[in-house]
């Protein structure tokens, strides 16, 4: 049992050479970068505030959760652990239950009568994901990674209801992201001999900047989602800060006052 809180008793190992500058440190860029999501998660905390009070609160354990996968990953990578390597994928897999317990659009909830009851559902399919975690370690986070294709079909099937321009580019920049992010993983994951050849071994720490970047901007355009079909009396607006800078700015959700002559999605 006490193998699995070992150093390098993960079956994963990334592209980046380990203990290059401390012997405590397996993966010193794969670690530090995670520092990300201790930057992003208060941010989006403090600017989402008013969508929060006034739809659902539980929008701040989303961001809570952030942060631990923030903190699991970077224990992860400087151990190498088994142990490390669960908490990092089990983080992430429940980041993702919550969001779809909160966000998922209600109208494409057919076969089911409430969300309390999809809620359920969700919460029931993560926790025996849990359980099957244990079994095959190596495989989670290709299946963690396979949910980002359900949640672009279900970007596109909101977008064919959308008009807002402002709206369409947000999901085209969180697609973006996640695309830019997704192929550093795979590259780091799959081609590492050949980045080992040139001496470049860095895209798993640049994976964690640009995948919370799309976090970002996907839990954004969600909220937008949610905001302007369950609460009809205000009007959501997109937002950046802190200037508008688009893809370089961090997106948010304004709430206001519905104004009966403005139309949007």
């Amino acid at each position: 049992m006490a193998n699995v809180f070992a150093y390098q008793s993960s079956q994963v190992d990334w592209c980046e050479d380990n203990f290059q500058f401390s012997e405590k440190v397996a993966e010193f860029y794969n670690m530090i970068s995670n520092v990300s999501f201790f930057i992003s998660a208060p941010i989006m905390m403090y600017l989402l505030h008013p969508y929060a009070q006034k739809r659902n609160k539980a929008v701040y354990l989303i961001w809570i959760m952030v942060m631990l996968v923030g903190c699991f990953s970077a224990y992860y990578h400087m151990t190498l652990s088994y142990f490390g390597q669960l908490l990092d994928e089990l983080s992430i897999l429940w980041v993702l239950a919550i969001a779809y317990m909160l966000w998922f659009p209600k109208r494409h909830l057919k076969f089911i009568k409430s969300r309390k009851t999809f809620s359920l559902i969700v919460f029931l399919i993560a926790l025996l994901s849990t359980i099957l975690s244990f079994f095959k370690p190596t495989l989670n986070a290709y299946a963690l990674n396979s949910i980002a294709l359900h949640v672009i079909y279900v970007i596109t099937l909101e977008l064919k209801r959308c008009t807002d321009q402002r709206i369409i580019h947000l999901a085209f920049a969180t697609v973006a992201w996640w695309f830019i992010a997704i192929s550093c993983w795979l590259s780091d994951r799959l081609l590492c001999a050949f980045w080992r050849q040139i001496n470049f071994y860095y895209l798993h720490s640049f994976w964690h900047v640009l995948i919370n970047m799309a976090v970002v901007h996907g839990a954004t355009l969600f909220a937008y989602f949610d905001a302007f079909y369950e609460i009809p009396e205000t009007n959501p607006e997109v937002k950046y800060w802190p200037e508008n800078w688009r893809y370089l700015s961090v997106p948010y959700l304004a709430i206001k006052m519905k104004d009966p002559l403005q139309k949007s999605c």
